[in-house]
């Protein structure tokens, strides 16, 4: 085995992914800071969230479905009354409606009536596919196309603050929620439709955002240092996943 080999590095990195970029715009940012070529991710952020990123390098790449499963955790903002086709604030606005005057006891409310197991349908601007198409690039051309529901299970959805017409939350799901869906659906409720407009990604399974790396700073680490910033794939997924 060559040295290079020998000292290739490997294991799970917690990036802060900044707003405005891809989940794999970082990939390709570790790969041209690091000069390594395996390198992957764990559950994509669409580009106007910030947050957690599991970033995997090396051998870790092969536990990328694992880490996906993980439940996560967020935070945001949903804008009450103005409803845009990607159900976020990156997306074109379809209709504006009235907010009606909500009390903290009306949206704790219809927040309860989410928890649990239920039915969710995928937005048409995702990057799920049906018969081989991501559903963006059919929306993208202004098609839509019947999406199958599918069940997804909501651990926690906290109103951290409200003035109207903004909410701001705490939600935990698990793998394949939408969080711009739930804001779509809450809006629904309230016969006012909404939107996400912020999201970031505070945890994924153990890992947590407070832990995580920024660009700014990866930019300028030494490989020394990302040596001592990588969690070994051992720690966090069972051998039987690899």
């Amino acid at each position: 085995m060559s040295q290079a080999t020998t000292d290739a590095p490997e294991g799970i990195l917690l990036v802060d992914k900044p707003q405005g970029i891809t989940s794999h715009d970082v990939v390709a940012k570790m790969r041209r800071i690091f000069h390594i070529k395996k390198v992957g991710h764990a559950g994509t952020l669409d580009p106007m969230a910030t947050g957690l990123l599991l970033i995997l390098i090396g051998k870790a790449t092969k536990a990328s479905q694992y880490l996906m499963s993980m439940d996560k955790e967020y935070t945001g903002t949903i804008r009450l009354g103005q409803i845009t086709d990607s159900q976020d604030a990156d997306g074109e606005m379809l209709e504006e409606r009235d907010v009606p005057e909500l009390s903290r006891e009306d949206i704790l409310a219809e927040m309860k009536t989410f928890m649990g197991d239920q039915y969710q349908t995928p937005p048409m601007f995702s990057a799920k596919k049906i018969n081989g198409q991501k559903l963006y690039k059919l929306a993208r051309q202004g098609k839509t196309v019947e999406r199958e529901p599918r069940v997804i299970h909501i651990s926690s959805f906290e109103l951290t603050d409200f003035v109207l017409p903004e909410l701001s939350f705490l939600v935990g799901t698990s793998k394949g929620a939408y969080v711009r869906t739930i804001a779509h659906d809450l809006g629904e409720r309230f016969g006012c439709g909404g939107h996400l407009n912020e999201l970031r990604r505070t945890a994924v399974g153990q890992f947590r955002v407070e832990k995580s790396s920024t660009i700014g700073s990866l930019e300028t680490m030494s490989p020394s240092s990302l040596r001592k910033k990588l969690i070994p794939i051992i720690q966090a997924v069972p051998s039987h996943a690899l």
